[in-house]
């Protein structure tokens, strides 16, 4: 499979009845601020580089952003924080990520969320997350990178799920790589979304160090 069928299908996916009468009611109702915007609505597929040796794991679209724009980071404070990170670390060709056909590209770097639709209080439930699995897995296979970077501690305890690793002695922190069983390398960040960037919990330079990490194993 491509990701091009592969995007296809997910952005037709009405697995989960609750995310789907979230998503198209925020759609209908939107915010004050987009009332000009014709939201996207749908599931969100992957963005980035189809060949990239970088793949970046997020949690969900936010109900004003990704859910807004169709594409993953864009839209929102998480991806104002983040994209310019890649930015600086050359992984993206601009800092900004407003819109679809923004001109903004990834170079060796693909992301895509574990829920692919937004979910209410930014919450999905276990289920949720469990019908959508399938697609992380399938990316992963597709574009088999060499490492994988988590955002936050549930997108660490998905990609335990794919490799069937229930070991104690996997913790996630921030800054913390681990040897995946098939040889990749998993990365930890603490999630950029304003939680963390407005408490200092995730600061620029901590978050920089991230993508040098992650130029650094794919030296290894």
């Amino acid at each position: 499979m491509t990701l091009t069928k592969l995007n296809k299908e997910i952005v037709c996916c009405r697995k989960c009845p609750r995310l789907v009468a979230w998503r198209e009611q925020v759609a209908r109702e939107k915010r004050r601020a987009y009332q000009n915007w014709d939201y996207w609505g749908k599931p969100v597929p992957g963005f980035g580089d189809p060949s990239a040796r970088v793949f970046v794991v997020g949690l969900a679209p936010g109900a004003h952003g990704s859910n807004r724009t169709g594409r993953q980071f864009t839209g929102d404070a998480s991806g104002n924080f983040l994209y310019p990170a890649l930015f600086r670390a050359g992984f993206a060709n601009q800092s900004e990520s407003t819109c679809q056909g923004d001109g903004l590209e990834l170079s060796d770097l693909y992301t895509a969320p574990i829920c692919r639709c937004a979910p209410p209080q930014n919450k999905p439930t276990q289920q949720e997350m469990q019908n959508c699995q399938p697609y992380l897995e399938r990316e992963l296979a597709i574009i088999k990178p060499k490492v994988i970077v988590v955002l936050g501690r549930i997108a660490f305890d998905s990609v335990l799920r794919i490799y069937s690793i229930r070991s104690s002695g996997w913790k996630f922190s921030h800054a913390a790589q681990f040897h995946l069983p098939d040889g990749k390398w998993m990365l930890c960040s603490y999630h950029p979304s304003q939680q963390n960037t407005l408490t200092g919990k995730l600061t620029l330079p901590m978050f920089d160090t991230i993508w040098e990490q992650a130029r650094a194993l794919l030296e290894e």
